[in-house]
Order: C-alpha cells, then structure tokens, then sequence
C-alpha cells in the first residue's frame, strides 16, 4: 500500500520550502522529497569565496525577509545555507531528506505515483520544485584537450589552492565564469578567460546599487509575458557582476590591464594547441553596450522621476584587444587546468506525464501545467526574473498554493456533496 498525501512537493530548496511554508499556512497537508539536504546546492556546488550578487535586501522568502544586520551587503556561500536551515526550522516542514525520486507518473485513478528510494507514495497534486540545474555540461571538445590536463566544471570548483600549480584557462563568461577568473586573479594565479556573449551589469551607478534602481523602476515585477523576448527570455545569460568585498562591477578589460589574458570563444583544439574565435573586441563592446543601456535607462528613469542623484561620467574603456591570440600552445602557456563554465542542461527523465514542449521542457503558465494537479516552481523567469530566486520565488508560491487551496475547497465541497446525497438517499 503507498502512502498518500494532498500535495507531495519535490525538493527541499528555497522553492520547496517556500511551497511547504504557504500550504501550512493555509493548513493543506504535504510532504517534501529532498535528495540531499537543506542548502545542498549552496553547500556543495559552489565555491568557498562565492557570495550572491543580488543584495540581501532581495531575500524575501515567504514568512522569512533576511534576518540579519547587513540588508546591503551580499551574503556568503554558508550565510546563505544558514538563512536556508533557519527558514526551516522557522516552520518545520514536513520534509524526507536524502531521499532519491525515480520516477513520477499518473495512476489510473488520476493520482500522482511518486516512487522513492524509500517507497512508493501517491499524491492528489505534486509540484516540482528542483530547479534547471541538473547536469553539469561539458562541452565534447575537452576530449581533445591532452590526459594531462585537469579538467573540472564550474561547479566543481572550490578556490586556487585546491589546483594544480600553472596556469587556468577558463572558459566561459557568465556569472561563474567572471567571478572564479576574478576568483584565480587576485590570489595572483596566471589566468586565460574565454570571452563569450555574456552581458554585464553595473554594479553602483549614481549613488546607489543597479538593482535598487531596477527595484524602483519596476523591473523585478516585469512578467515574462511582458518581457520584449517573452519565452526566449528563460534562456538567456545572467549578466556578470559580483557582490565579493561589498559589491562591485566586473570589468574584464581591467583585469587584462593586471595581466589576464583574454580570448574569443574556444573554436578548437588539436594537438595540445587551442584555436580561438576571433570575436574579443565585438564580445566585450557588446557587454559594455548592455551595461550602457542599464544605465540610460537608469538615467531616464531619475529625470522623469525628477530624483536629485549625483551624475556620473560614461564609462570609458580602459583596454582593448590589438591583435588578440587566435592560437595558444597549451604547453607553452603553462596551462595545467581548464575550468568549463558552460553551465547546465535540465534532466526531467524522470517525470513520466504529459507537460513537456517540443523541446523537453515544462509547459506552464506561472507555473501550473495543462495536467490537473502538477505544477513547477523554481525555475528561471518561471514569472518574473526573481522565479529562480530569492526575490520572486514568494510570489510564484503563493500563487501556486493559491491555486491549489481553492482546487482542495472545491474537492472537499464536492465530497461533501455525495456524503449528503448518500445519507439524504438512505
């Protein structure tokens, strides 16, 4: 016989927990699976000097808005685990740690089959709430690289010293990616950084933080309905910036000036020696632009306001790449690791029912799917862009467990309706 609850909720994350906080709140019993453990992802698949990039201001977890002293500041990789344990313990949810969800499937009876290392459960609704981060991915071009080489991704990173001694090439340029090359630069290791298309963002512009401003103009309540890329938007890029010693712009042609060697994409690699795109100058002129565009709108958005904010003068670029390197001898560089930033693919083999587009991904609208009973929560401009954050994921809850309440009133009305029609009858 399995066990059967309401609503079984599928990991313990911030978008779990926040789940399992709105439907105690509004008494609807559940259940939480989670694989690992609370902060797992924070804990394990990040490295020691990583800090979030967004204030903590912007932590505003259903029930639970940052606790600590520092609203301004940025919190560290086991700050942010111990925010996650204490939300939990501010609640209690009911949750299964290091438990392993095989598969989930519907039943004959319209169910939710859940099957877990530790059993098979049934569920009236089941919501996902694991994110889009499943499998690192390496690109299949690190077969080329030399036996020699160290390779790690992103993710498996901890800091310079747990690395062979010569120098690092990384590749990729999204957040990770600039923030362990800044990581490696300032504890002096030589770095080579392949620049992508990744977009960066100011950090202090005109006497406050980029995402106060952004706060105020309303972008963090812009829906992805409303987004100009609409749906292309879950796709895209976060822009690089970091929140490392109080917060500050990422400015790769700085760190060029200070000795990192800069390079377009990584196009080959035969024989130890790496061929590169020849796209730096137009890769990094398009970061610039993007963090331009921050700002005049920033600048728009101050005149109309009529906000008295002290003016600054635009950005200058302080390097550029004359004749960048199109080939590099790995030997000759000394590079004895390479650290893949090429970021994640989802992994939904498990879920056996029909809410997937032709792409494999969930279907949803603000995160409920056209299958009765079977939501996700968690997953990036789910909503808004704070969906796969601690910013937004509070609204994406309640409106799911929203959802979900008034699914259990009319469940329990119409029960009570063939109870009465039953006794009325005898």
């Amino acid at each position: 016989m399995s066990d059967r609850y309401p609503v079984i909720i599928i990991g313990g994350g911030q978008a779990g927990l926040s789940v399992s906080y709105c439907l105690k709140q509004r008494g609807i019993d559940h259940i939480i699976f989670e694989k690992h453990s609370i902060g797992h992802e924070w804990r394990s698949r990040r490295w020691d000097s990583f800090c979030l990039v967004t204030p903590n201001w912007q932590c505003q977890l259903p029930g639970y808005p940052y606790p600590g002293n520092d609203s301004d500041g940025f919190m560290a990789k086991d700050e942010i685990v111990t925010y996650l344990e204490g939300y939990a313990a501010s609640f209690n949810p009911p949750i299964k740690e290091g438990v392993t969800v095989n598969k989930v499937s519907q039943t004959e009876t319209g169910l939710f089959g859940v099957s877990t290392s530790i059993g098979e459960y049934t569920g009236d609704r089941v919501v996902i709430a694991v994110s889009g981060y499943h499998t690192p991915k390496i690109p299949r071009l690190a077969e080329r690289l030399p036996a020699s080489i160290h390779q790690l991704h992103s993710s498996a990173y901890k800091n310079p010293e747990s690395l062979a001694a010569g120098s690092v090439l990384v590749v990729g340029t999204g957040q990770s990616g600039c923030q362990i090359a800044e990581d490696l630069h300032l504890a002096g290791r030589q770095v080579h950084l392949c620049v992508g298309g990744a977009p960066r963002s100011p950090r202090l512009y005109r006497g406050k933080d980029a995402v106060e401003w952004l706060d105020r103009m309303g972008y963090y309540d812009l829906s992805i309905d409303e987004h100009p890329k609409k749906e292309t938007a879950r796709s895209n890029t976060n822009h690089y910036l970091t929140g490392r010693d109080g917060g500050r712009e990422i400015d790769l042609r700085k760190f060029a000036l200070q000795g990192m060697k800069l390079h377009g994409r990584l196009r080959s690699i035969n024989d130890g020696k790496l061929e590169f795109q020849d796209d730096l100058r137009q890769n990094l002129d398009r970061a610039d632009a993007v963090a331009a565009n921050i700002k005049q709108n920033i600048d728009r958005y101050i005149e109309q306001a009529q906000i008295d904010a002290p003016s600054e003068p635009p950005y200058l670029p302080v390097w550029q790449p004359e004749n960048p390197e199109l080939n590099l001898d790995l030997a000759a560089a000394n590079i004895q690791t390479v650290i893949w930033s090429t970021g994640f693919q989802t992994d939904f083999s498990w879920i056996d029912l029909p809410v997937f587009n032709g792409s494999g991904y969930p279907h949803y609208d603000r995160g409920i799917t056209n299958l009765p009973g079977c939501y996700f929560i968690g997953l990036p401009w789910l909503y808004t862009w704070g969906s796969g954050r601690f910013s937004g994921v509070a609204r994406d809850a309640n409106y799911i467990v929203e959802h979900i309440a008034i699914k259990e009133k009319v469940a329990t009305a119409s029960n009570w309706s063939i109870v009465n029609e039953y006794l009325l009858g005898s």
